[in-house]
């Protein structure tokens, strides 16, 4: 009797576990066969996504509608903050164009592989750009069946080594250098390689893959055209693109047709900067349009920003209320517009306030498609789509850094408050950006305890990176001279301005000299007063002076 009560239990158990187990691969399989919704997306893309990033080259954070922007019109770009995020707080790795593009490329601070230098423009040393080593988003993506491309400014090194499809990405068109001609007719160096410095990089031909390309129309239009073409051709394979203008980096140059929108603007730098910033834009509208052709908005994430802030001076960019601009510590150096669109996944006209970089870009790539990642040399960046979506609360980054090793400068952003050391041998400085933005109140002294945690993140990232390791841009001689020349208008302007002839300028003395005339190419605003008052004290030294004239 007891053996048949035996089998009749292991019967039992046999149909229970042979239920269970049907009960599961059921479940399985309707797992597999529900198609990805909104909370299935954030995780990992059963159809992997497209990414699409396009990037401005000295743009202003105020530049820009969804921004603030009055005076010049950005109605496409607008529409990928309207169709998106705008993050407020979106940052790069850089203050300076090469450095910045190299940890967006690698999602990694530059700092981390010796990147903190413009790279000269050098076609003879295979040294002079991108390490090797370093895994670009064409390198982490291919694998998985990707079609990426470069289109526009490269500026990651001028060596046959380093151009775009022999580090990892599948077409390229556009520029070597760190900026270009914009009419044809000053093209007249066919081959990239012919060009023996920076400034006759400006002249070369557009490369097309490996293949000189005669020029044929306003720069940016070509660059707006061939984006185009590459998600034409692509559009039914996964792809990523990276459209990199090279506007409104100088030279200041702009046709009739953009000129003409501006007729109320003032003649001179602001009106030229503004004619390139709508030419970039018209080049936006042409690619959207074509991904809401192609049925492809739901399945690519469009990014905007730009490479760094603007140098305000120099081609009439505007931070806005932020400090400083191109080259800075200060917030207007490497806070920049900042949108990010995923139709269906992320909300429309959402606005994204903590701290995000273009180094998590290629992280969330990473993450969405399972690309592996070198366990030598970890991103550093963290997927975006669980934050702009809401789905996670906290913050990206514990904090943001940078680090200039030529002049020194430190920055450390963590929640609200940033440390930052503005200039060579300059003592620490706090601020709280929730309520200063501008930087205009140091609250070291109101709050040693943060200062000290800040200043020991610095010092810990710090210990974490190693020195250039190529000489840059402003090793040059003729860096060298444009610097002495500068130090002499600097010196002209200072003794002009310091009527009292104490060695220090008031903002009267500022305003004073501002009516006379002096200024009148408007090189220099009222604003850039208070961004060279780094003792925050209301005067202007001549050594303050000299720094902030760049």
């Amino acid at each position: 009797m007891k053996m048949v009560f035996r089998l009749l239990a292991l019967f039992l158990l046999f149909v229970i576990h042979k239920e269970n187990y049907a009960q599961d691969a059921h479940t399985l399989r309707n797992a597999k066969e529900k198609p990805y919704g909104k909370e299935n997306r954030l995780l990992k893309h059963e159809d992997p996504p497209n990414m699409v990033v396009i990037m401005c080259d000295d743009l202003g954070y105020a530049d820009v509608g969804f921004n603030g922007c009055k005076d010049i019109p950005t109605p496409n770009i607008d529409r990928i903050a309207k169709g998106g995020v705008r993050c407020s707080s979106g940052y790069v790795g850089y203050s300076v164009c090469s450095p910045s593009r190299a940890s967006f490329i690698t999602g990694r601070y530059g700092q981390r592989f010796g990147y903190e230098r413009n790279a000269q423009y050098k076609t003879d040393d295979p040294n002079m750009g991108l390490p090797k080593e370093e895994r670009t988003f064409g390198d982490v993506l291919k694998p998985l069946g990707y079609t990426s491309g470069v289109v526009g400014k490269w500026h990651l090194g001028a060596h046959p080594s380093n151009h775009p499809l022999n580090r990892g990405f599948d077409f390229f068109y556009g520029h070597l250098g760190g900026g270009h001609q914009y009419f044809p007719e000053s093209l007249n160096i066919k081959d990239s390689y012919a060009a023996k410095n920076e400034p006759e990089s400006y002249h070369t031909w557009i490369m097309r893959n490996h293949e000189a390309v005669p020029p044929r129309k306003y720069l940016t239009e070509e660059f707006s055209e061939a984006g185009v073409e590459f998600v034409q051709a692509n559009k039914d394979q996964p792809f990523f693109l990276f459209l990199s203008y090279n506007a409104p980096h100088s030279p200041l140059q702009a046709t009739e047709k953009y000129l003409a929108r501006f007729p109320d603007m003032h003649e001179g730098k602001r009106k030229t900067y503004a004619a390139m910033v709508s030419a970039v834009d018209d080049g936006v509208g042409l690619l959207l349009d074509k991904l809401e052709e192609l049925n492809l908005t739901e399945n690519t994430i469009i990014v905007f920003l730009s490479d760094n802030g603007g140098p305000e001076t120099k081609n009439a960019s505007d931070n806005g209320v932020l400090r400083g601009g191109k080259g800075d510590a200060w917030e207007g150096g490497y806070r920049v517009p900042f949108a990010v669109q995923w139709k269906g996944t992320l909300p429309a006209g959402a606005v994204y306030d903590k701290s995000v970089s273009a180094m998590d870009l290629l992280a969330t790539m990473t993450e969405l498609t399972g690309a592996t990642v070198d366990p030598v040399r970890p991103l550093d960046g963290v997927n975006l789509i669980p934050y702009l979506s809401g789905e996670k609360k906290g913050a990206p980054h514990e904090a943001i850094y940078l680090r200039k090793f030529d002049s020194e400068k430190y920055a450390v952003r963590s929640g609200d408050f940033k440390l930052l050391i503005p200039v060579k041998e300059s003592k620490s400085l706090l601020y709280n950006l929730a309520v200063d933005i501008g930087e205009e109140n140091n609250i070291a002294d109101q709050h040693p305890e943060t200062l000290k945690r800040l200043e020991a993140m610095r010092v810990r990232w710090d210990s974490e990176l190693v020195d250039p390791r190529f000489l840059g841009l402003i090793h040059l001689p003729s860096w060298k001279e444009r610097k002495k020349r500068n130090r002499q208008a600097s010196d002209k302007w200072f003794a002009e301005m310091d009527v009292n002839e104490d060695e220090r300028i008031t903002e009267t003395e500022w305003i004073t000299w501002s009516k006379s005339g002096a200024n009148q190419n408007g090189n220099l605003k009222t604003k850039d007063l208070f961004s060279m008052d780094i003792e925050g004290d209301g005067v202007v030294t001549r050594e303050e002076f000299e720094v902030g004239i760049k």
